[in-house]
């Protein structure tokens, strides 16, 4: 057997050809003979891309327009001969480039370990069974499945196809889908004309195919080429893009006030130009918030991996900030508002009407009929049933250690259940009745087909689907005596009422047949007889009820799209609180009544309506334009190919990660991990978090620059000594940065976050509320911090003394501020106030530590021309933090009054 290296041209060789070469029969590999070719192989992936050197991470921390001031005015003080000045610049600006370059390491780290839970899975037939397993566990030789919305997981030769189509742009550039084949072609033909083969990262548009494994990992085409299917994204958003702006129009100013200080003092205070360049160092220092970009780039990612925890894995990171200005979710119902855990209740037949006793996928329980015991070899209905339910299926039930294992569609999972209760033996039954040909299922026709033929020849079409689809291609229903005529009345009003009790319903139909092929136009001919229809419960999830509220309470719409029947919806919508409230009537708009409806029409519709059932793909994606036209941000579900558009089109397109297909993950922002909407509602939760976290650090770093460059500008501006020098401004800069604002990034929800309405989203990062908390707070420190200084002066202490307590106090107000910043509106008082982030507690103990180094530790008297403080100054330094802390606590409570006395004003 020889694959991967020195390879034949599989596409030239038949199909049984490739399989007797490979050692690989169609019942799969076994597992010992995996063991033997993973050892051989090794694992199925690319190498990863060549990560970024850390010394080129490093320097980047240096490329910012702010980092590029402080180097040129440590510069220009070497120059000048202050080389103590000089080298405290420098190494402030090294020690922020150290911490910047760790914590954006941790960060990518962060992102890193998502990225490999949304890793590629594959379904193969190994001794007999078929499995699901990580793509980068195939082997060649492997039996693989394909089906649309797939992502083809190594390169294999077709042996089994169904109007299959591939999408292979990532690998030839071709546009549009490629019809695949069984037969072999030219062996010079080109990669793009090999239509018996599907490559590695090739993506599945249509129908359904079986392959066999002939090159894994690098000796794939992809490998070959070297290229890769996931991009490694930046850790950027728009909102650090923003803030990226923000810090080149500030270095402007900054420089530009700099250079006015700078001719002010020199030419109408006529101080040496030495010293106003100093000066003028001081004031643009103390300016820029060095810190600020590391901060806000770890707290996007402490809340990614938050999110992550959670269950909800973020693909892209600006998706993070549009979360917390969703304003309508639009939801599929099954597994995610539901809990997917399908079980076939009632069997409506012609003459009779089953109750389904059991729950789960364990074949426990029986049939009754009007409360009586149904023995179904007493009921022939239920053994045609049973067989037509396992026959067109391709999920497989297997008991295991743990329970009784799906691997396959959930209702279809419910349907060999039903077959194993009504007593069906699988492998007598697949014997008896082997299939020859299938129509997959696509949301596009709502149906699937199977064709099997017993041994006598005879062939019998099977058919399952959406019951309006069925019952159209239905001429006659099955009855105790035989055939009768379609009775659509009889049908529509049983399905109301199994639809009404929130089952989900599927018809079964069967058609004798002579062909041996199965295409759309023999479904289409019709003349199917009508089996039975089914009702299935899916009970919605407890945390999925609460979550819905959740969100209502947030001001979030929750609109919920299925492919249900109209009643079945109405069930469901009702028991999780949708709809309309005002009576009982729960009111869904159909797919068929939006197809009437014009744009205009259907927005009117939309803003009054939560429930929409038998929707498409398309319906979805016309629903998110019309929600976005009105001024909503939207995020929508999603698992299928078809979803692909309206998951790209929504601000936040949602994939399920369990049920979804490879497609619909790659068009979407974020994937669930649990496919539950809860998990939406939290992540909602985490986006306002996140947001809300990087304002806090906005609204705290910003204030301690105001107030550093204020003491300079006054200072400067009376003809006074400064109280605080450049090079002690750089080290509060530094130190805070490193303690202090990093901690607000490890808040946690707060209380009230989910019971505000979304955030607008052009609203800008700096509102109004910022603006004047920021410069209230710069004038309060400002004040505190000038006047120790000069009340130490008063007193006849040197500068030294006075410049540390300038600082100290300076340090001290921040302290008290932070525990303000925890919540920006609402009070932060009580025990949980000052000691509910752990974070907190610890960045002011550290604080508290170096701020004692900084003012007794000899070498760093040294470098920053500090002194001693003794206990009169610390209690002075200490009232200041307690009034800062108090005064800003009372501005909180006149802010909130004056909001809730606006509210209440008509």
């Amino acid at each position: 057997m020889h694959a991967n290296e020195d390879s034949p041209r599989w596409h030239s060789l038949p199909a049984s050809d490739t399989l007797t070469r490979l050692e690989a029969p169609r019942e799969g590999l076994s597992p010992d003979e995996v063991d033997a070719r993973r050892a051989e192989f090794g694992p199925n992936r690319l190498p990863p891309p060549r990560p970024q050197p850390a010394w080129q991470r490093l320097l980047l921390q240096f490329h910012n327009v702010l980092i590029y001031v402080l180097l040129a005015a440590g510069v220009i003080t070497a120059l000048l001969g202050h080389w103590l000045d000089s080298g405290v610049i420098f190494g402030v600006v090294i020690v922020n480039a150290v911490i910047g370059f760790i914590q954006e390491g941790r960060a990518e780290e962060a992102l890193d370990a998502i990225r490999d839970m949304l890793s590629l899975h594959a379904t193969v037939t190994r001794a007999g069974e078929r499995h699901e397993i990580p793509a980068e566990e195939l082997v060649p030789g492997d039996i693989v499945h394909l089906a649309s919305g797939d992502r083809v997981p190594a390169d294999l030769r077709l042996i089994d196809i169904k109007n299959l189509q591939v999408m292979e742009a990532a690998l030839t550039g071709e546009s549009l889908a490629v019809d695949k084949q069984v037969d072999p072609v030219e062996a010079d033909a080109a990669l793009g004309d090999r239509a018996c083969m599907a490559w590695s990262g090739t993506l599945v548009t249509h129908g359904q195919g079986t392959g066999v494994v002939v090159a894994t990992g690098t000796a794939t085409e992809l490998g070959r080429i070297s290229t890769l299917l996931a991009t490694v994204e930046k850790l950027t958003t728009p909102l650090l893009k923003l803030m990226a702006r923000f810090g080149q129009w500030l270095a402007g100013v900054i420089l530009l006030l700099s250079a006015l200080i700078f001719g002010f003092g020199v030419w109408v205070r006529d101080y040496p130009a030495s010293d106003m360049f100093l000066a003028a160092v001081g004031l643009a220092v103390a300016a820029i918030p060095e810190g600020l970009p590391a901060i806000m780039t770890i707290t996007l990612a402490i809340g990614v991996t938050r999110m992550a925890h959670r269950n909800a894995i973020i693909r892209r990171l600006p998706a993070v900030e549009t979360l917390g200005a969703v304003s309508v979710i639009c939801s599929d119902k099954t597994g995610t508002l539901t809990r997917n855990e399908m079980t076939v209740q009632t069997v409506i037949g012609a003459d009779a009407i089953f109750e389904v006793s059991g729950s789960g996928y364990a074949p426990e329980g029986g049939f009754a009929r009007e409360g009586e015991r149904a023995d179904p070899e007493t009921y022939p209905l239920l053994r045609e049933v049973a067989h037509a339910a396992f026959l067109c299926n391709d999920a497989e039930l297997r008991e295991t250690a743990e329970g009784w294992q799906l691997t396959g569609d959930p209702t279809e999972g419910a349907l060999l259940t039903l077959a194993l209760k009504a007593g069906l033996d699988p492998r007598q039954t697949r014997e008896a009745l082997p299939r020859s040909d299938v129509i997959p299922f696509e949301s596009e026709h709502r149906f699937m087909a199977t064709l099997n033929h017993d041994h006598d020849g005879r062939g019998f079409i099977y058919l399952k689907g959406a019951p309006e689809r069925v019952l159209a291609l239905c001429e006659a229903q099955r009855s105790a005596g035989g055939e009768a005529p379609l009775d659509p009345d009889f049908w529509h009003a049983h399905m109301e009422d199994a639809a009404a009790q929130g089952m989900r319903l599927l018809a079964l139909a069967v058609r004798h047949e002579t062909t041996t092929t199965l295409n759309f136009s023999d479904i289409e001919d019709g003349g199917f007889t009508l089996l039975a229809v089914l009702g299935l419960a899916d009970p919605p999830r407890d945390e999925a009820i609460q979550a819905v509220a959740d969100c209502r309470a947030a001001g979030i719409q929750v609109k919920m799209i299925t492919g249900d029947h109209a009643a079945t919806a109405q069930a469901i919508g009702k028991q999780l609180g949708l709809g309309d409230h005002s009576g009982e009537a729960v009111r869904a708009v159909t797919g068929a009544d939006i197809e009437t409806l014009d744009d205009a029409q259907l927005r009117e519709v939309v803003a009054k309506t939560d429930i929409f059932a038998r929707a498409s793909p398309e319906h979805k994606l016309r629903l998110v334009e019309a929600l976005q036209s009105l001024g909503h941000v939207t995020a929508m579900t999603g698992d299928g190919v078809n979803d692909a558009p309206a998951l790209r089109r929504a601000d936040v397109g949602v994939a399920m990660g369990q049920k979804g297909t490879e497609a619909a993950k790659e068009a979407a922002e974020m994937v669930l991990a649990d496919d539950n909407f809860a998990s939406i509602a939290h992540a909602v939760e985490e986006g306002r978090t996140v947001y809300g976290n990087l304002k806090k650090a906005v609204v705290f770093i910003l204030p301690t620059n105001m107030a550093e460059a204020g003491m300079v500008l006054i200072a400067i501006l009376l003809g006074i000594a400064l109280p605080i020098t450049p090079v002690q401004i750089l080290w509060v800069n530094m130190v805070t940065a490193v303690t202090l604002a990093l901690a607000l990034a490890f808040e946690r929800p707060e209380p009230e976050a989910m019971r505000q309405p979304p955030r607008n989203p052009r609203e800008p990062l700096l509102t109004r509320f910022m603006l004047w908390r920021i410069g209230f707070v710069s004038v309060f420190l400002v004040a505190g911090s000038f006047g120790l200084f000069l009340w130490e002066l008063e007193r006849s202490m040197p500068h030294e003394v006075a410049r540390t307590a300038a600082v100290n106090a300076l340090v001290m107000g921040e302290i008290f501020y932070l525990f303000n910043c925890r919540r920006l509106t609402a009070p932060v008082i009580g025990w949980s106030g000052f000691t509910g982030n752990r974070a907190v507690l610890i960045a002011i103990g550290v604080l508290v530590v170096l701020q004692g180094l900084f003012t007794y530790l000899p070498v760093l008297q040294a470098l920053f021309a500090t002194a001693p403080l003794d206990l009169a100054v610390w209690g002075r330094i200490l009232v200041f933090g307690l009034i800062v802390y108090s005064v800003v606590e009372i501005e909180k409570a006149v802010i909130r009054r004056n909001h809730t006395s606006s509210r209440k004003s008509p």
